[in-house]
């Protein structure tokens, strides 16, 4: 696990940047959102670079982007719902960062995403099939890349940031929190929750 960078991973609509935002003022540490980086790269909005020069153009980069958001200083990191597409963003942020899979079941997604006109991918006729689809062909990848899995069925943003801290204090990432005074100190529950 990459000591002091923490990547944020899953599905569009996930909460990612949202989550991570939050995240990131709780560690003091700064948050950067991937897809930001790569508009400010290619000098617009993802989708219209998307329309005009296709999904491997825009995967090219992506993956350039990734390699050097992980490759440096400690950060908070949103990235985009399909990084985990290819095997070199996977290694990356396995190997250089710890690694939080914000998972959400495609019906939720839905539900959040259903008016949104920004997503490429949701431009579909049947986005809740397309939201499947991808989930069924993306929850393999984000388990493998992971090195926490949070359900973000029903927690609201404030209690998904208190379950990744804790798995966070648990592994060592992050300190834990001082005891108050004359409380015991807390048990040691360490790979508690990993996967």
């Amino acid at each position: 696990m990459g000591s002091g960078l923490i990547s944020l991973i899953g599905m569009p609509g996930g909460g990612k940047s949202t989550v991570g935002r939050h995240l990131a003022r709780h560690l003091h540490l700064p948050f950067v959102d991937s897809d930001h980086e790569i508009e400010a790269r290619i000098g617009g909005p993802i989708r219209g670079f998307f329309e005009a020069q296709g999904e491997a153009a825009f995967r090219d980069v992506e993956q350039d982007v990734i390699e050097s958001l992980t490759d440096g200083a400690a950060k908070v990191l949103a990235t985009g719902g399909g990084a985990v597409l290819r095997e070199a963003n996977r290694r990356a942020l396995r190997n250089r960062t710890t690694v939080i899979y914000l998972r959400s079941t495609p019906e939720e997604l839905f539900r959040r995403l259903r008016h949104d006109t920004h997503r490429p991918l949701l431009q579909v006729g049947d986005p809740l099939r397309r939201l499947r689809d991808l989930y069924r062909e993306r929850d393999p990848l984000y388990r493998r890349t992971a090195h926490f899995v949070i359900e973000t069925s029903r927690p609201s943003v404030p209690t998904l940031v208190n379950m990744i801290l804790m798995q966070l204090e648990l592994a060592g990432v992050v300190p834990q929190p001082p005891a108050a005074e004359g409380t015991p100190p807390a048990p040691d529950r360490r790979n508690t929750g990993t996967t």
